[in-house]
């Protein structure tokens, strides 16, 4: 590849005229096109949060129980009996739309590496997907490509997919948003990092070839998308899974013996942000030798291969005694391995190929003078709330509306394409907890995981809108028994150049933050994923709906003790928390109302802790046999969710309620709020009024029916028929 290097090619990779000039200070003359490429990179907003970084300093991200915290691959909590939890969520969004199931199977292969290049068996993955509107052509292409490319990818590599999140609105018609989270185990005493050590030791490159797909995905993934998406095809990954697994069970094999000092894997800018990554944390130098990487494709250049983002590929640092068994290890499973270089004492990055000399850059300013930029930003003006909003069409008309909606519908038809069992450690599967639980092999313990965020809240009001995501991750984990632990987020926004999409992202930030502290719920790890807008060719830009999904995970002493929301018949219903009715933003707003505006529900934090801690703390002691967070659709919703997953229905007393008021009753989205089936209502009540958490009855499980007061009844058939109708039809048409 032979180009000119100059202002107008750096602008091509995406450095403005400032950074490149940045880059010539530094070096001191023209960089060549290899040490462009690696800037550009680096320096990208994928690889730097040259945006965010300032912001993001601000989240809580300690507690008594956190190992490791964001910096490394993944973050680590300790889970007791010597094991720690290893998870981390991040974006595939760019590659998703150009290509979707190679971009939603690499994004999955590419989460997973960052687990267990940390010693961390992987032992479930999540997602948070987001897409379009159904009705907009091309939505289900994208959704069908997505949902094959996550289940194909997981179910391939032997990884159980046991929950996530989907939505549709046509902010994301341009744009969708492909989230993959994955949480492993290790021992505590046996974490890998990636920090480099030992000057002359070797440099050793594993797992598949290089080939020349990928190249500049970072760049592509840190600019807005515009009519010649489709052109991008060749910046998005090709992944095998297969592979993935022998590289699982050769690196975890290796990391058995002392051999490793440190490892990582190659993800976004391939060889050079690992190379400079593991060199520039270790405070040392190294030099790379090209000639030895291992390539399936002929007359590879130097900058084709250290800006390759071929998949399945990790780099490692080994104690020069212990190559050879390293080597035999992956020769057993059949992964290249190959020395390409060494540690040096020069503080730089060299790399040679065919003779030459193709790079030589100091290795300090690719991290500490990366660009930070404190965007201007301007706050998104508070909503109204909303007062009185009549009901147009009735409760039952409503209740079967919104069960049937593309938000509430049944994601059975993508579930039953992941194999949530592989391994027979799921204790919980998609759909019948708000949490999947797992269990930790060997032990009684298990992991509540979930992914949440309800992207309309943050649009109407960021800060209270991402508090809400941490508070409803948090309700999620408690709504089974676990404890919350601490979350990994994934914060997708639109251009951070436009001042309202950057007045989202900090004030979202803020909210996090506020919310972490207040449930003891540190961030360990993450991503962001801005410049998720689509330009249109008439120049209007169309930006997402503001998006900081929150994976949280938890630990349940005994994984016996989890509960989901199948309540059986013959059991008391009890409302923990207090209800508001507030409908702004909510489902039934939009579907039924067809209005999307208002202020989000209110989110007290204090109320939330409170309420958790008491609900937890009931299921702990065994006095709960289901729970169901109230979350989107509200009361109603929640309640017949219990009475399709059980197959039992229940019967309602008539609240104290202005009949004209009842839709806001049971469709408000109100938080800090849980339904739980007890053999005791009156026992429960008793026990929460001693804790000062709101309660009261709200009916009895049984029969075949949601009945309510003898007024509006609806057999769980039919319940079930209407909530089971939009997948299959949507992507059978």
């Amino acid at each position: 590849m032979s180009q000119t290097v100059d202002a107008a090619l750096a602008a091509r990779f995406g450095l403005t005229a400032e950074e490149y000039g940045k880059v010539l200070n530094i070096m001191g003359r023209t960089p060549s096109l290899t040490e462009l490429g690696i800037f550009s990179v680096m320096w990208s907003e994928h690889c730097s949060y040259k945006s965010s970084r300032i912001h993001l300093k601000t989240l809580p991200t300690k507690a008594p129980w956190v190992v490791h915290g964001p910096g490394e691959n993944a973050g680590v909590v300790d889970i007791g009996d010597g094991l720690t939890a290893v998870f981390k969520m991040e974006s595939h969004n760019h590659p998703s739309f150009i290509e979707p199931y190679q971009g939603a199977a690499t994004g999955v292969g590419g989460i997973l590496r960052d687990v267990f290049t940390m010693g961390a068996r992987p032992v479930a993955n999540l997602n948070a997907l987001r897409f379009g509107d159904p009705k907009t052509p091309g939505t289900r292409r994208i959704v069908d490509g997505v949902v094959r490319g996550v289940g194909g990818y997981g179910n391939c590599v032997g990884v159980p997919t046991v929950g996530g999140e989907v939505n549709f609105h046509s902010a994301y018609d341009g744009n969708p948003l492909v989230n993959a989270m994955t949480v492993g185990i290790a021992p505590r005493d046996r974490i890998f990092l990636s920090a480099a050590a030992g000057i002359g030791n070797p440099v050793v490159y594993v797992g598949s070839k290089t080939g020349r797909d990928g190249i500049h995905g970072a760049t592509m993934s840190s600019s807005e998308f515009d009519e010649h998406a489709a052109a991008k095809r060749p910046t998005v990954q090709v992944g095998d899974p297969f592979t993935e697994k022998l590289l699982i069970e050769a690196c975890l094999e290796l990391m058995a013996t002392d051999a490793i000092v440190a490892i990582q894997d190659m993800g976004a800018a391939g060889l050079t942000s690992s190379a400079v990554e593991m060199a520039g944390k270790g405070g040392v130098g190294i030099e790379l030798e090209l000639d030895n990487v291992p390539q399936r494709e002929t007359g590879m250049s130097a900058y084709e291969m250290m800006l390759s983002e071929s998949q399945e590929r990790m780099l490692m640092v080994l104690k020069p005694e212990q190559t050879d068994i390293a080597r035999k290890i992956f020769e057993k499973w059949e992964l290249d391995f190959a020395v390409i270089g060494h540690l040096t004492d020069t503080a730089r990055i060299t790399i040679l190929h065919k003779g030459k000399l193709e790079a030589d850059i100091p290795l300090a300013p690719l991290a500490d003078e990366a660009p930070i930029y404190e965007r201007p930003f301007v706050h998104t003006p508070g909503p109204v709330r909303l007062t009185t909003v009549p009901d147009p069409v009735g409760i039952e008309h409503a209740l079967l509306t919104l069960l049937g909606c593309p938000d509430l519908a049944s994601r059975a038809w993508i579930w039953n394409q992941y194999d949530s069992g592989v391994g027979g450690q799921t204790a919980r599967r998609p759909g019948t907890a708000d949490a999947a639980i797992v269990r930790v092999e060997g032990t009684r313990r298990g992991l509540a995981v979930t992914t949440d965020c309800t992207p309309r809240y943050v649009h109407a009001d960021p800060s209270a809108g991402a508090a809400q995501a941490v508070a409803e991750a948090w309700r999620n984990i408690t709504a089974t028994g676990a404890k919350p632990l601490a979350i990994t987020d994934n914060l997708n926004f639109g251009n951070p150049e436009n001042p309202e999409v950057m007045g989202q992202f900090v004030d979202a930030i803020k909210g996090m933050g506020d919310a972490c502290r207040a449930l003891d719920f540190p961030v360990v790890s993450g991503n962001v994923s801005l410049y998720n807008e689509t330009k249109h060719p008439n120049g209007r830009r169309i930006s997402i709906l503001p998006t900081p999904a929150i994976g949280a995970v938890g630990v349940i002493d005994d994984v016996t003790q989890a509960v989901g929301y199948a309540m059986p018949d013959d059991c008391d219903l009890v409302l923990i928390g207090e209800q508001r009715g507030d409908l702004g933003q909510s489902l039934w707003l939009r579907e039924i109302a067809h209005r999307e505006d208002g202020a989000p529900p209110v989110v007290d934090l204090v109320a939330e802790r409170r309420n958790g801690d008491f609900v937890r703390s009931q299921i702990t002691s065994g006095k709960v046999v289901a729970c169901h967070d109230l979350a989107d659709g509200g009361l109603l919703i929640a309640l017949a969710e219990m009475s399709i997953v059980s197959g039992v229905g229940c019967k309602l007393v008539k609240p104290l309620y202005d009949s004209a008021a009842l839709h806001a009753h049971f469709f408000g989205e109100d938080q800090a709020c849980y339904v739980i089936a007890t053999k005791s209502g009156i026992a429960m009540i008793e026990a929460a009024e001693k804790a000062h958490v709101p309660a009261r009855r709200l009916g009895r499980s049984g029969g075949k029916n949601l009945d309510l007061w003898q007024q509006i009844i609806v057999p769980v058939t039919r319940l079930r028929a209407v909530n089971d109708a939009f997948f299959p039809t949507f992507m059978e048409r």
